[in-house]
């Protein structure tokens, strides 16, 4: 009898075995199972993440899309091409000047105010003033009107300092062509935005610019920032600048930029032409930074206060 009992044991022992090991191959199948489940979750997570990170990357993209607004190789004339935009709250913080005071904003292009070879000879004049010194940065500027010079790190009163040499830099007919040309910009600003160019004064800083591609040494050779011409320089009410070298040739990069909320807008630079714009913070705007080559340039500023009115620089 006692044979029989311990092979009923050891089948007893056996069928107790084999349920554990059902049990225990149904439990690591449902461990699997959700390892598996956890595995995919954490892949969709994954997923979900590279397409957020996607959608913010092509989302930033669409920020910096670029317009050109007018191209180095277009010639607009005889009439400006011209962009409205809504005028800005700012010009609430001045006070108004009937006939001036921008009632509609916007920007203009046009190359039939300034012929090429007036740009050249002006370019030619902000060469041997710029010659005489220049920053130790990538932007030098000069203005006539006040005699500032970039020198090294600071500027300088080329007319003070200079003295007597500047006879042999600037010439009479050269003042009398920048004022000329000050004139015409002022007169195509003045029927663009329908104002009495007898109540638009020329205003400080005007001044021609140089910018090549050296480091910046100060804040002065770091003109590449976004700002807006009537928070900066209260005076302000109406931009212009006037190139006097061409994009693509001359320089790359160097491109004038309105930075609008549903994107950038841009003015390639041509020898002669004039961008001009209402100062508010409507045409908020930047410059791309120079690549290679020098760009040059002249911005000529206007207010309608006659308080901040500067006149026509004289050679001495």
């Amino acid at each position: 009898m006692a044979p029989v009992r311990q092979r009923n044991a050891k089948g007893a022992n056996a069928a107790e075995i084999e349920k554990k090991i059902k049990r225990g191959n149904a439990l690591r199948q449902g461990s699997s199972w959700r390892g598996s489940r956890l595995l995919v979750a954490l892949l969709l997570v994954a997923l979900s993440a590279c397409g957020a990170a996607t959608w913010l990357y092509m989302t930033s993209l669409d920020s910096d899309v670029t317009e050109t607004l007018v191209s180095q190789g277009e010639l607009v004339a005889p009439q400006p091409r011209v962009y409205s935009v809504q005028c800005s709250e700012d010009y609430d913080n001045y006070k108004r000047y009937p006939g001036c005071t921008p009632q509609k904003c916007g920007r203009a292009v046009t190359d039939g105010v300034v012929t090429r070879e007036e740009a050249q000879t002006l370019r030619r004049l902000a060469e041997r003033g710029l010659a005489l010194a220049g920053s130790e940065g990538g932007a030098s500027i000069l203005d006539l009107h006040s005699g500032a010079l970039s020198m090294g790190k600071q500027f300088v009163n080329v007319y003070r300092y200079f003295g007597e040499r500047l006879k042999d830099v600037f010439t009479q007919e050269d003042f009398q062509l920048y004022r000329d040309v000050r004139g015409r910009i002022q007169e195509v600003i003045a029927q663009t935005f329908g104002l009495d160019p007898a109540l638009m004064y020329l205003t400080k800083p005007t001044f021609f610019s140089r910018i090549n591609s050296t480091a910046a040494k100060t804040q002065h050779d770091e003109y590449w920032h976004p700002h807006i011409d009537k928070v900066t320089y209260g005076s302000f009410d109406y931009t212009s600048l006037l190139y006097l070298s061409d994009y693509g040739s001359d320089f790359t990069g160097g491109r004038f930029v309105f930075m609008d909320q549903n994107g950038n807008r841009t003015v390639e630079p041509r020898a002669g032409r004039v961008s001009f714009f209402s100062s508010g913070s409507e045409n908020l705007h930047r410059v791309e930074k120079v690549m290679w080559g020098t760009r040059y340039a002249i911005t000529v500023s206007f207010t309608c206060d006659p308080a901040h009115a500067i006149s026509d620089p004289a050679l001495p």
